[in-house]
């Protein structure tokens, strides 16, 4: 299954991407790496390029800040937790389209309501739709609204995972709420936050239905001020018909992705290791401290 609906797509993109290609005829005269070329000369994609990133930095990074936050916060004995829990997971099923539009409407340079609240405090009206940045922070909400919950919701799992007795540990031992957190739970959450860096990474640098939805053109800004690489592949092969340069962006934004991927790896791994954050305290410290924690108990009850 993966070979017919994974595998085959991506080869024969890449075999595209080094032709001329005919939608018509279904077939194309061979060019090398042309394609590439082209698509590597035009300053639209560079554009492109540093729109994507600016986006993904302005969305991933505070999505995972607020979903460990969320999922901390979830992970406590809170009332109706099972109500906060599915709440969270609310602007995940709504649809992307739907999430576009209201999030317009809000951002509205004239008429928006984010607009009319600052000005209501004595701050000028932003130019959501005209300056770069500020699309870009507009852009970003949107895809914070929706996936902050799902990884909330992957990170609750992990924490819900860990052995309850290194708590109580810690508690006895003296640690507080904030010391547990880093050197407990961050550390137990190694595999699951490198998952969700990695996805969050993917996603964000393919993110295609915001910046789509965002204007009613859907073509990145009257000045491409958030045209991102998606976006402008699908102008080349839906939009140009060009599908030989839209699978040489394809294979070029896969490259990037694999990159950026393998770095995050990387980076995840040196900062979260197994026996803990800097100032943690190890596994073996963990279960010694567990064991004291339930001799104490029993004592206790005794």
């Amino acid at each position: 299954m993966f070979a017919v609906v994974g595998l085959f797509p991506i080869a024969y993109t890449a075999v595209i991407s080094f032709m001329d290609w005919d939608l018509v005829r279904n077939s194309g005269e061979f060019i090398g790496f042309d394609q590439y070329i082209w698509i590597l000369s035009q300053p639209h994609f560079w554009t492109a390029l540093r729109n994507t990133f600016s986006i993904f930095l302005l969305s991933s990074v505070p999505q995972l800040i607020l979903a460990i936050f969320v999922a901390a916060v979830l992970d406590r004995n809170i009332r109706a937790k099972t109500f906060w829990r599915m709440s969270v997971l609310v602007p995940f099923v709504v649809a992307p389209v739907a999430v576009g539009l209201i999030f317009n409407a809000m951002f509205a340079d004239q008429s928006g309501l984010i607009n009319s609240w600052l000005q209501t405090i004595g701050i000028p009206a932003i130019p959501w739709h005209k300056d770069p940045f500020w699309s870009h922070v507009a852009i970003a909400t949107m895809v914070n609204y929706r996936w902050m919950g799902y990884n909330a919701l992957i990170l609750l799992a992990a924490m819900q995972a860990v052995n309850r007795d290194f708590y109580e540990a810690a508690t006895v031992d003296g640690a507080g709420p904030i010391r547990q957190f880093f050197s407990i739970t961050m550390p137990s959450l190694k595999p699951t936050l490198i998952f969700v860096i990695i996805t969050s990474t993917i996603g964000g640098l393919q993110i295609f239905d915001e910046p789509r939805v965002f204007d009613q053109f859907g073509r990145g800004g009257a000045a491409q001020q958030w045209l991102t690489i998606t976006l402008y592949l699908y102008d080349i092969g839906w939009g140009q018909w060009n599908f030989g340069r839209a699978a040489a962006m394809a294979w070029i934004l896969f490259i990037i992705i694999l990159g950026i991927g393998l770095i995050n790896l990387l980076i995840t791994r040196s900062l979260v290791r197994d026996e803990g954050l800097r100032g943690g305290i190890s596994k073996a410290q963990q279960k010694k401290s567990a064991r004291e924690a339930k001799k104490k108990v029993k004592e206790a009850q005794r």
